[in-house]
């Protein structure tokens, strides 16, 4: 056992640094080569850029170990990257149509922007403002809590990490858009990290509790997600080859072009003639 936790030490902080590369490498690929991010929560980005950042800052006073810091700033690298893809590749806004289920409005349309300019605005600002907060804390004796602070805050934030998805997935029933191979890296990397978390001391170096409490929550929302997609799969417009259509109780099949007997949006109504034909005269 004390071989293994070597080990373990000895591997772990480069499976964890790398780790933002392995999970999210895949994930940008397919947006890029599909050239659309539907299924894909921008709140995945949103919470990985807020946290990382804040981690950051909160090295400054904990002294960490320097596997999790240096994770945090390629983090940011790969998310701002993912942003970057996720925004240019965005699907067009859908016009409204009856009984359509529409996203709910946050306030001032945070997060929710058609415009690429105000996500990357809000990013500067963020940053700009707690460089400013750093540098005003740093010399009394409030710096300490101050980053604390910050990294509860940062720790909380990526804790929640899988639930946007996890919402979103139960909601359409299905995890179209959502790459397996992050579900599987976030499920690998959590078993790393737990061993090396709980491994490892609590002191200048080491992995505060706040990390381990927060990473045990994570793994708990990934293990949901393995369910989800189990469970659900790609969801029910995907009807491959072999699915049955179901049917409705108005004799129409759903997946073709009707939904509830109605038509669907850009199907074609096509009505067969045979049988309609007058009989030809001879």
């Amino acid at each position: 056992m004390v071989f293994l936790n070597a080990v373990v030490k000895l591997i772990a902080p480069i499976f964890i640094i790398t780790s933002p590369i392995t999970s999210y490498a895949d994930q940008i690929y397919s947006i890029h080569r599909t050239r659309s991010s539907t299924g894909f929560s921008l709140d995945i980005p949103l919470i990985m850029l807020v946290a990382s950042i804040l981690k950051v800052y909160y090295w400054f006073g904990a002294h960490f170990s320097r596997a999790l810091l240096l994770q945090a700033i390629l983090m940011i690298g790969i998310q701002l990257l993912l942003l970057h893809v996720a925004l240019t590749h965005r699907p067009p806004p859908t016009h409204h149509t009856p009984f359509a289920a529409h996203p709910s409005p946050r306030p001032y349309g945070f997060w929710q922007w058609r415009s690429v300019k105000p996500y990357w605005s809000f990013l500067t600002y963020l940053t700009v403002s707690l460089l400013a907060l750093h540098v005003l804390f740093s010399a009394t004796s409030l710096f300490i809590p101050y980053t604390e602070m910050l990294g509860l805050v940062a720790l909380a934030i990526e804790a929640t990490l899988p639930l946007p998805q996890l919402w979103a997935n139960q909601k359409r029933r299905g995890c179209k858009g959502f790459r397996v191979s992050v579900v599987a890296n976030w499920l690998v990397g959590d078993v790393f990290k737990m061993w090396f978390f709980f491994a490892q001391g609590e002191g200048e170096g080491g992995v505060p509790i706040a990390f381990k409490l927060c990473g045990v929550f994570q793994m708990c929302c990934d293990v949901g997600l393995g369910v989800q997609w189990w469970i659900f799969g790609d969801g029910p417009e995907d009807l491959g080859v072999g699915k049955t259509k179901e049917a409705v109780g108005n004799g129409f099949l759903k997946g073709d072009g009707f939904t509830n007997g109605i038509p669907e949006k850009g199907v074609p109504l096509e009505m067969t003639m045979e049988g309609w034909q007058r009989t030809r005269v001879v």
